[in-house]
């Protein structure tokens, strides 16, 4: 009579556990590296850093305090290239004149920004930004006005900076 050799169970267990541990790492490791080199984590990231720019800088367009004159236009050079920086620098004299005829003290507050275009290669993105404009003259209550905003981004080797801004318009445009 033949004998008739029996696995024992233990070992067929342990051969089919290291096989799917075998198994999970190997899709663990591939995953990784998938994640690792995806271009829609990079985009992600150049997406965030254009609005986060973008939201800074409308904000730092919209605030200035006739008292700190400098420090605000200065800010506002710093968040800017292109076309826009240079009507700034050109027109800062006569800004300052009439800031310091007026002596408003203007503060802005983002409400909410989107992303509206984003070419990461060309280094262009295009942001709307809600906010909130608070501006105090030297004699009256402050007067708080909420507007959107609409601004061209380039990427320069400082990040992010405004090359244009201008309203959104209002209601139905549509023909």
């Amino acid at each position: 009579m033949a004998r008739v050799r029996t696995r024992n169970p233990l070992s067929v267990a342990a051969v089919t556990l290291a096989l799917a541990a075998a198994v999970a790492a190997g899709w663990g490791g591939w995953a990784r590296y998938d994640a690792g080199n995806d271009d829609a984590a990079d985009y992600a990231r150049a997406r965030d850093d254009a609005l986060a720019a973008g939201e800074q800088a409308v904000q730092n367009m919209n605030t200035l305090d006739h008292a700190k004159l400098d420090q605000g236009l200065d800010s506002w050079e710093e968040s800017t290239t292109g076309d826009l920086h240079r009507q700034l620098v050109d027109g800062r004299d006569e800004f300052v004149k009439q800031i310091e005829t007026a002596k408003t003290v203007s503060t802005a507050e983002i409400l909410s920004g989107a992303v509206t275009e984003l070419d990461d290669r060309a280094g262009r993105a295009g942001v709307m930004v809600a906010l909130r404009v608070t501006v105090t003259a030297p004699e009256g209550k402050p007067v708080a006005k909420e507007s959107r905003m609409l601004g061209q981004l380039t990427r320069t080797s400082d990040g992010w900076k405004l090359n244009a801004l201008g309203q959104a318009p209002v209601g139905n445009t549509a023909g």
